[in-house]
């Protein structure tokens, strides 16, 4: 009852004063509003993160060409071919943490069917990419170990290329022209959607390795290939598998203790991780400097609840007069304080859920709205009205009930 009695009053004086309540309330519904949205946005953007690792695929390392040193010119890395298709049978044979190694050639072509032609990436490999990548033919077929060996001329297409030619059409089967080559299209691989670094990894199109070798990008070394994609056995394997692959292709390339080796191993996993574990930081950080304004909002409060106490100090005299204890006078002005933050921090969830949902629709980008943060905010809200309020109540339970029936 004495609750209830002191939050009646507390809703008479909140109406007395209309705007000036909304004005208090206004650096909570700013603070909630801005922390809700902010670690929306931010959620977002790690599960973009987290959807690019997995697109990756797992427990990944990638072997890369290094620098060579010719006439005394250093060359830069990658600019020589170092790396083979027998080093990647090697590192899938012969290193025991290794699950799978995949070789891969790549270039650019355009690619034509009937009067549509479209300039995308050609990347030849094996059939342990897909594998390796956890990348499924959703139509049609993978290539067999007899497509890479026979070098035939059969593809498989990613659905930004088999929506760009093909439209509603079928792909399977028909026949598409790689650098005026031929070629069957036997498979149309799932949607994988964005790389890390932001490429479509739909608008690809797969040939078998020795085709791409043979046939489209030729070079003076027929053997060579541009990467390998190395998967390790699973996640404890894979720092084994990393020192087994680079002690591997050091004994295979003849790499001496003093000379750099001529080949780079990419622990893909630990790089995009490190890149979620920065979202991650950002989105704290964000969420933290938008708890600033609830901050500013809860001074805001104190202020105005110390003027609210100036200007009803007679009627603080009367109350105590007729029996009022320096409890109630403390609960009435805590309730008003609490009343305030709460109603704002129920404006402003409404403002930073329908904030988030308009950057997504927006700017399409994508907005995870966390309950979470929404009942963080909520009560945060009430612990500032209770700690910014507390003084002003403090100040108003404590007066001379003399002094304040005298006061003008």
């Amino acid at each position: 009852m004495e609750f209830l009695l002191s939050l009646k009053i507390a809703v008479r004086a909140l109406r007395t004063n209309k705007m000036r309540s909304f004005l208090t309330m206004l650096g909570i519904i700013i603070g909630i509003a801005a922390v809700i949205a902010m670690v929306a946005i931010g959620t977002g953007a790690s599960r973009i993160i987290s959807e690019q690792i997995a697109s990756i695929g797992s427990n990944i390392l990638l072997v890369l060409p290094g620098s060579r040193t010719a006439g005394g010119i250093r060359l830069g890395s990658g600019s020589t071919p170092t790396l083979t298709f027998d080093d990647a049978k090697a590192i899938k044979t012969q290193c025991p943490a290794v699950a799978n190694a995949a070789p891969i050639v790549r270039g650019g072509a355009q690619v034509v069917y009937g009067n549509m032609n479209w300039s995308t990436v050609v990347m030849g490999i094996t059939p342990e990419y897909l594998a390796v990548r956890d990348w499924p033919v959703t139509e049609g077929r993978n290539f067999v170990q007899s497509d890479v060996e026979g070098a035939t001329k059969n593809c498989l297409i990613g659905k930004t290329v088999a929506d760009t030619l093909f439209g509603s059409e079928n792909p399977l089967g028909k026949i598409v022209r790689v650098k005026k080559i031929p070629f069957t299209v036997i498979g149309v691989m799932d949607r994988k959607g964005r790389s890390p670094q932001g490429s479509d990894q739909d608008d690809i199109v797969f040939v078998p390795l020795r085709t791409a070798q043979r046939k489209l990008f030729g070079s003076q070394f027929p053997n060579s290939v541009g990467s390998i994609m190395v998967q390790a056995k699973s996640d404890l394997e894979l720092g084994r598998a990393e020192e087994q692959v680079n002690a591997l292709l050091n004994q295979r390339h003849k790499i001496g203790p003093n000379r750099e080796p001529d080949f780079t191993v990419r622990n893909l996993t630990e790089l995009l991780d490190v890149a979620e574990q920065s979202t991650k930081a950002m989105s704290l950080l964000l969420g933290a400097v938008a708890s600033i304004s609830l901050i500013v909002g809860g001074i805001g409060i104190m202020n105005i609840m110390l003027v609210s106490v100036t200007e009803r100090t007679r009627e603080i005299g009367i109350r105590m007069a007729i029996g009022a204890t320096e409890r109630d006078i403390l609960l009435q002005f805590l309730t008003e304080a609490v009343l305030l933050t709460l109603i704002g921090g129920i404006i402003g969830m409404l403002l930073g859920v329908g904030g988030a949902k308009l950057v997504s629709i927006i700017f399409d980008w994508p907005t995870l709205i966390s309950f979470q943060a929404i009942a963080i905010a909520f009560c945060f809200s009430g612990a500032v009205g209770i700690f910014f309020g507390f003084y002003p109540a403090r100040k108003a339970a404590s007066m001379n009930p003399i002094e304040a029936l005298r006061y003008e």
